[in-house]
C-alpha cells in the first residue's frame, strides 16, 4: 500500500498542502480531523469526499476524528456562500447532529482496541463552557482582523451587496479554535477538508503556533466538478443524499451510473478504493469500447455498496434492468411482481375516482407529486420529456384515465430520460 500522500496524489485528491505535512505523516501515527456542520439531518454526496479522506487516513495507519459542529452549526460557514445561511433552532440542530453522527459512524472503524481507532467529537462540548469574554481575551487577541479579512471567503462577501454579519465573520476563529482544542486535548496535528476550507484551516494552524508554539498541518482536496458545468451532487430532484429515505439506493445508483465518460474517469479514483492497476485497466477498457460503460458500472457498484451495502446495490441493479433492459417492451408486459419489486423507484398514491372520467395529464402529474407544479409539468410535457406506460405524451390535452391502469392499479411515469415514478391508484 502506498503512503497516504502518494495515494491521494494519484487519485487527484490533493489541492493544497502545508509544508511538512508529508514528513509528519511519515514520522508517526498522526491524528487528523475533518469537521462536518449539521446543516441537515443527512449528509449528501458533497460530503462523501471528506468521509473518504478520513477512511484513507485510517487505512494508512493514522487516527481519524470526525468532528460534528454542534457549535459551528449555530454560526454558519461563509465559505463558498454568497449570502448568509438561515440559523437553525436547537431542536433542528440536535436532530441534524444525531443524523449526521449516525452516518459517519458507518464508515470508520471505532474499535477501541486499535491504536488508530476513529473518534467522534462535537465542538459544542467545549464551546458551551467558554464565555464570550474568555474567548475574546484568550483566543481573539492572537488573530488580527487584518489576517481574517485577507481570507478569500471573507473578501468575496464583503465586496458583495449582502455583506457579512459579525456572526459569520467569527466562524474562521471558532473553527480555528476547534483545531487548537483538538491539538491540545487529542494531540491532533492535521486538519483536512475541501479547498474552500483552506482559509479556515490555516487560521487553526496559526492559532496553534501563536498560543502554544506547536506545529500543525493542513491538507485540502479539490472541490468536485462535473465536466458539463452543472453542479456536482445535484439532480433534477435536488441533492443526492446519503440517507436512503431522502435519496433511494436506486436513485443513488443511477446518479453514478449516468456519469459521463470524463466524470466517471475522474470519480472512480476519488470515490472508490480500487487500486491503481485495477482503475487503469478499467480506464483502458472504457477508452477501447465506451459502449460497455465499464467505468460507470464499476463506479456505481463500488459507491453504492460503500454507502448502502451489497443488498441495496443488488436491488438497484435489478430495478435498473427491469426499467431499462428492454424499453421497447410494452409496459403491459411488466408483471405485478415487477412493478411492486422496483425498489427505490419513487411511489405515490392517487384516488381512482379522480381519473374515472379522465383528467388533464398536467393536473395528474402535479397532483401525483411527480412535478412540483402544473407549470413545471406543462413545460416538460410540451418538451416531449414525459412518458406514461412507456408511451410518450405528445400533448398537454392528453387525458389520464382508468384505461391506462396496469393490472387495474398502476401507472408508470417516466420524467426525462432516467427518472421513473410508480403511481398506485386505489
Amino acid at each position: 500500500m502506498k503512503p497516504l500522500i502518494e495515494e491521494l496524489q494519484w487519485r487527484g485528491m490533493i489541492q493544497d498542502m502545508m509544508p511538512g505535512t508529508k514528513e509528519q505523516l511519515a514520522r508517526e501515527m498522526t491524528t487528523g480531523y475533518i469537521g462536518f456542520d449539521p446543516t441537515a439531518e443527512s449528509l449528501h454526496i458533497g460530503s462523501l469526499v471528506q468521509i473518504i479522506l478520513l477512511v484513507h487516513l485510517q487505512k494508512a495507519g493514522h487516527k481519524p476524528i470526525a468532528l460534528v459542529g454542534g457549535a459551528t452549526g449555530m454560526v454558519g460557514d461563509p465559505s463558498g456562500k454568497s449570502e448568509e445561511r438561515n440559523l437553525l433552532n436547537e431542536a433542528e440542530l440536535n436532530k441534524n447532529l444525531c443524523g449526521v453522527k449516525a452516518q459517519l459512524e458507518k464508515y470508520l472503524d471505532f474499535d477501541k482496541s486499535k491504536p488508530n481507532s476513529a473518534e467522534m467529537a462535537n465542538n459544542y462540548d467545549w464551546f458551551q463552557k467558554i464565555s464570550i469574554l474568555d474567548f475574546i481575551r484568550d483566543t481573539g487577541k492572537h488573530i488580527t482582523v487584518n489576517y481574517m479579512m485577507a481570507k478569500e471567503s471573507v473578501k468575496k462577501r464583503l465586496d458583495g451587496e449582502a455583506g457579512m454579519s459579525f456572526t459569520e465573520f467569527t466562524y474562521q476563529l471558532i473553527q480555528g479554535y476547534d483545531f487548537y482544542w483538538l491539538y491540545k486535548n487529542k494531540n491532533c496535528k492535521l486538519q483536512m477538508g475541501g479547498s474552500d476550507q483552506w482559509g479556515n484551516i490555516v487560521t487553526g494552524t496559526e492559532l496553534i503556533r501563536r498560543k502554544s508554539g506547536g506545529d500543525a498541518f493542513a491538507l485540502t482536496c479539490p472541490l468536485i466538478t462535473k465536466s458539463d458545468g452543472t453542479k456536482f451532487g445535484k439532480t433534477e430532484s435536488g441533492n443526492v443524499w446519503l440517507d436512503p429515505e431522502k435519496t433511494t439506493p436506486y436513485q443513488f445508483y443511477q446518479f453514478w451510473f449516468n456519469a459521463n465518460d470524463n466524470d466517471a474517469e475522474n470519480w472512480i479514483k476519488i470515490f472508490t478504493f480500487l487500486d491503481e492497476p485495477t482503475i487503469n485497466n478499467l480506464i483502458e477498457g472504457q477508452r477501447k469500447d465506451a459502449s460497455k460503460r465499464l467505468l460507470q458500472k464499476t463506479l456505481a457498484r463500488e459507491v453504492t455498496i460503500f454507502v448502502h451495502g451489497a443488498d441495496e446495490y443488488n436491488k438497484a441493479v435489478e430495478t435498473t434492468e427491469k426499467l431499462f433492459a428492454n424499453q421497447t417492451a410494452a409496459a403491459e408486459s411488466l408483471s405485478i411482481e415487477d412493478l411492486e419489486g422496483m425498489e427505490g423507484v419513487q411511489k405515490s398514491g392517487f384516488e381512482k375516482q379522480r381519473i374515472a372520467d379522465g383528467i388533464d395529464v398536467v393536473v395528474f402529474l402535479a397532483e401525483a407529486n411527480i412535478f412540483s407544479s402544473k407549470g413545471e409539468a406543462r413545460k416538460m410535457v410540451q418538451g416531449g420529456g414525459v412518458s406514461i406506460n412507456r408511451k410518450k405524451v405528445d400533448s398537454i390535452d392528453f387525458k389520464t384515465s382508468t384505461s391506462l391502469l396496469l393490472h387495474d392499479k398502476y401507472i408508470l411515469v417516466q420524467k426525462g430520460k432516467k427518472n421513473y415514478y410508480l403511481v398506485i391508484v386505489s
